[in-house]
């Protein structure tokens, strides 16, 4: 399950997405469009900036905006960096695999061998779409109901 910190941060970046070429917003317009608590936005902003996701500049005409094009920035990258692995279970996971303290034989238990399933599902979706695909879905899914409402 996404947590909010993963939630949060992909708002975040896709309102920077959703900027003009060579634009800058600051935490607190970001915070504001989106509805989201400022403090926690400055932990995610800053471990994302870390990770490259995000470059930032001081002063007047500063601000956050992305570090690359929207369309070189995977979903899966942003989550995984925010939240971790994709995998719903450690057992289940490529990268914080864990044996579970009740499993006598990972290789043939039919709970990590589904939930793999679901890790790869995931994994497949969210690290072949960009932020610029994610931030035209985010856009057109707020325009759809002004559209059905105007026809």
């Amino acid at each position: 399950m996404l947590t909010k910190k993963g939630k949060y941060g992909l708002k975040a970046m896709v309102d920077l997405a959703q900027l003009q070429p060579g634009e800058t917003a600051f935490i607190t317009e970001i915070a504001l469009r989106n509805n989201l608590p400022k403090k926690f936005l400055d932990t995610i902003m800053l471990e994302l900036r870390n990770a490259g996701f995000l470059r930032s500049k001081k002063g007047p005409g500063g601000g956050y905006a992305l570090a690359r094009p929207a369309s070189e920035i995977r979903v899966g990258q942003v989550i995984r960096t925010l939240d971790g692995p994709l995998a719903p279970i450690r057992c289940a996971s490529r990268t914080a695999y864990e044996v579970c303290d009740d499993c006598s034989d990972p290789e043939t238990c039919h709970v990590r061998r589904s939930m793999i399933v679901v890790r790869d599902a995931v994994a497949d979706i969210l690290d072949n779409m960009t932020l610029a695909q994610f931030a035209v879905s985010e856009r057109e899914a707020a325009v759809a109901p002004l559209l059905s409402e105007a026809g």
